[in-house]
């Protein structure tokens, strides 16, 4: 091999002006080895940057995965004779209604900001055009981006009304697009879970929907079969007319709700040709007797 080698550098020597000492056998291994570890050096170098890049794209797609697959924990918020104000992850504000529930992932991280309401609740949703905000009530599905409105779908009542205050809303039964129904301001959607129908009403006063939210209960012009229904969810307890004369006899009032339920039935009944009584858990409102 170290003949060859010296052959050919004679060659290489004799076929150009350079002399021979530059060339030497000696000199050239030299020059051959200060050369192999700088190229073994950057080898090394090359291998531990691609393994650190492997790492990194490794743990962003570990990452990415527990995000996506992972299930965020769900928390649930629950009132019983008081209202109660919930602040969300998205700085969304709801005011829940006596008696009510509001389930909500603890951290919005998916596409749609989806909650689950029992009850009533009042929502100022913090606009997001990127993430939609959704509230599913039993059959309901209400999607907005950043509005106010309310929302009572007690599990007893045969509807689930949806009011706008602010905004735009759209509204539909979960799994059917096509009767979709999208609210103006002072304008309601309710949904009749008997028929299975969701239609749309104008309101001559949305923020008289609220009034729950201040304390308050105001009737105007009232059916006493719709005021036995929201003192029914306010209270908790079932209120039941079977006259429909009663039922469809009309009142004007104002209460709040600090006062107890006797003390408003008590009021209602003053002066009316109507009186109640408590039977079985159940307050059964009747006809005075002459």
């Amino acid at each position: 091999m170290e003949q060859e080698f010296e052959k050919l550098l004679n060659t290489l020597v004799a076929s150009t002006r350079s002399p021979k000492g530059q060339y030497s056998k000696a000199n050239s291994w030299l020059l051959l080895e200060k050369r192999l570890p700088h190229l073994h050096i950057q080898t090394l170098v090359w291998r531990i940057t691609a393994t650190a890049a492997l790492i990194a794209t490794i743990c962003a797609l570990s990452w990415w995965m527990y995000n996506t697959f992972v299930p965020i924990p769900l928390q649930t918020i629950s009132t019983l004779a008081e209202t109660r104000t919930v602040l969300l992850p998205d700085q969304t504000k709801v005011i829940l209604n006596h008696f009510s529930s509001l389930t909500y992932p603890k951290e919005f991280k998916s596409q749609d900001r989806k909650v689950k309401l029992q009850g009533e609740a009042y929502f100022e949703v913090t606009k997001d055009a990127s993430h939609p905000f959704k509230v599913e009530a039993e059959a309901v599905m209400v999607q907005v981006l950043g509005t106010h409105f309310n929302v009572e779908a007690y599990p007893k009542d045969i509807q689930i009304k949806t009011t706008l205050l602010e905004g735009s809303v759209a509204i539909n039964l979960i799994g059917k697009t096509n009767n979709r129904i999208i609210l103006v301001p002072n304008e309601s959607a309710i949904y009749n879970k008997i028929e299975k129908k969701l239609t749309r009403c104008t309101e001559k006063n949305a923020s008289e929907k609220i009034d729950w939210c201040n304390g308050m209960l105001l009737f105007e012009n009232t059916p006493m079969q719709e005021i036995a229904r929201r003192l029914s969810n306010i209270y908790h307890t079932r209120i039941q007319i079977t006259d429909t004369h009663i039922q469809n006899y009309r009142m004007t009032a104002t209460f709040s709700t600090d006062e107890s339920l006797d003390e408003v039935l008590s009021l209602l009944c003053r002066n009316q040709k109507f009186k109640y009584k408590k039977t079985n858990n159940t307050i059964i409102i009747t006809q005075k007797l002459n």
